[in-house]
C-alpha cells in the first residue's frame, strides 16, 4: 500500500519534499496546492499529482492521507488547521509556527480531531544524531557539562530581497535564529533536555531592508545543570557547517552537519574506533551558503517515521509538542535580546 501525500505551498522547499516522497516505496505524491494561480499546474507537470488552485478542493481529495506544509513560516497555522479539520495527518516544515500560541492551537486541533501533527526536524533522523542520542541515554557522557550549537551561515542580500516575506517578523518570524538555526536548537533540546534560562543579544549587522536579526548569541542553562552557548548568523563570508558540541565528564561528541568529527569516551567500546573511521571521510550536504544545498534523505526518513507511527498507532519521533519546543526556545531568546535581561522558561 502506498500512502497518499499532498503538498501545500510550492516554493523551493517543496522540491525537497517531493524528492523525499518519490524515494519512498510506501508513499506517492497524489496532489499539490498553491495559492498562486498556475503554480500547482506547473509543479504537477514536473512532479506528478493532481494540481489544485483551491484549498478546499485540495482538502476534499480523498486519496490524501498526509499533507506536508511548505508555505512561509508565519502562514503555517491557517492551512494546517484547515487540513487537520479535513481529517488529514499534517507534517509541517520547520518551524512549526512562529509563536508558541499558534503552535499550541495547532497541537490542540490535531488532538481534538484525532490526526497526526509532526514538525520537520530531519536532523534527528541522521545516523550521527541518533548515535549521539543513544550514547546520552546510555549515560556514556557522564555528567553533561556543555551543549553548544553554532550555525555560522551566509545568506546574500539577494536572498532576502528575493521574497517579500523574507526578513519580516510577521511572516518569517525571525532571522538567523528562527529560520536557519532552529534545527540546531531542536538538537540542542533533544540532546541536553529542558532549558531553564537563556540570555541573548542580537543585531542586524550585514543586511539591509530586513526586520530580523542576522546575528544572535546566547548562553543557555539547562535544568540538569549543564551550560551551553548558541551562535547564529547569516552574515559570515561563505558560511560553515552547522556544528553541535556535546561535552561531558565521560565523553565528548562533535557533529558537523550530519557527520561526526569527534567521538571520544572515557570507557571505550569496540565499536568506537569503527565509528570514528567510518565518519572520518564522510562529507554531507550543507545549507551553509546555499539554502537548497541540502539532501532530501532526512525528510525521507522523517516521512517514513510518520507513516510507521500511523500504522502502529504510536506518536512520531517529532510530534507537534516536540516541534514546538524549539519555537519556545527561539521566542525566549528573542525576548531576552529585546529586554536585555535573562529569560526563565516556564
Amino acid at each position: 500500500m502506498k500512502h497518499g501525500f499532498g503538498i501545500i505551498g510550492l516554493g523551493a522547499i517543496a522540491g525537497v519534499h517531493v524528492d523525499a516522497i518519490s524515494r519512498m516505496g510506501n508513499a506517492r505524491l497524489c496532489a499539490c496546492y498553491d495559492s498562486v494561480p498556475g503554480r500547482a499546474g506547473e509543479f504537477a507537470g514536473k512532479h506528478g499529482g493532481r494540481p489544485y488552485d483551491n484549498l478546499d478542493d485540495f482538502l476534499k481529495d480523498t486519496e490524501i492521507e498526509f499533507v506536508t506544509v511548505t508555505t512561509p513560516s508565519g502562514l503555517h497555522e491557517s492551512v494546517t488547521l484547515a487540513a487537520i479539520k479535513a481529517g488529514k495527518n499534517v507534517i509541517v516544515e520547520k518551524p512549526l509556527e512562529i509563536t508558541t500560541e499558534r503552535c499550541e492551537r495547532m497541537i490542540a486541533a490535531a488532538r481534538e480531531n484525532g490526526v497526526m501533527l509532526s514538525g520537520v526536524f530531519q536532523s534527528r533522523f541522521y545516523e550521527a544524531a541518533r548515535m549521539t542520542k543513544e550514547a546520552l541515554d546510555q549515560g556514556r557522557f557522564g555528567k553533561l557539562i556543555l551543549c553548544n550549537a553554532y550555525v555560522k551561515w551566509y545568506r546574500s542580500q539577494e536572498y532576502y530581497d528575493g521574497g517579500a516575506w523574507r526578513g519580516t517578523m510577521e511572516i518569517d518570524g525571525g532571522g538567523a535564529l528562527m529560520n536557519q538555526s532552529v534545527h540546531a536548537l531542536d538538537l540542542l533540546l533533544w540532546f541536553g533536555g529542558k532549558v531553564r534560562e537563556v540570555s541573548a543579544r542580537s543585531a542586524t549587522l550585514a543586511h539591509e531592508r530586513i526586520e530580523v536579526e542576522d546575528v544572535l548569541v546566547s548562553t543557555v542553562l539547562f535544568e540538569n545543570g549543564a551550560m551551553g552557548t548558541v551562535e547564529a548568523t547569516t552574515a559570515v563570508h561563505s558560511g560553515f557547517p552547522k556544528r553541535m558540541e556535546i561535552l561531558g565528564t565521560g565523553g565528548c561528541v562533535i557533529l558537523e552537519e550530519e557527520n561526526i568529527t569527534e567521538w571520544r569516551f572515557a570507557e571505550e567500546r569496540k565499536e568506537d574506533e569503527e565509528i570514528r573511521t567510518r565518519f572520518k571521510s564522510l562529507s554531507g550536504a550543507s545549507g551553509a551558503s546555499d539554502p537548497m544545498g541540502i539532501s532530501s534523505e532526512g525528510h525521507r526518513l522523517q516521512f517514513e517515521d510518520c507513516i510507521k507511527a500511523l500504522e502502529t498507532g504510536k506518536p512520531p519521533l517529532v510530534d507537534g509538542t516536540e516541534a514546538a519546543k524549539a519555537v519556545a526556545l527561539v521566542r525566549a531568546m528573542y525576548k531576552s535580546a529585546e529586554d536585555g535581561k535573562p529569560v526563565v522558561l516556564s
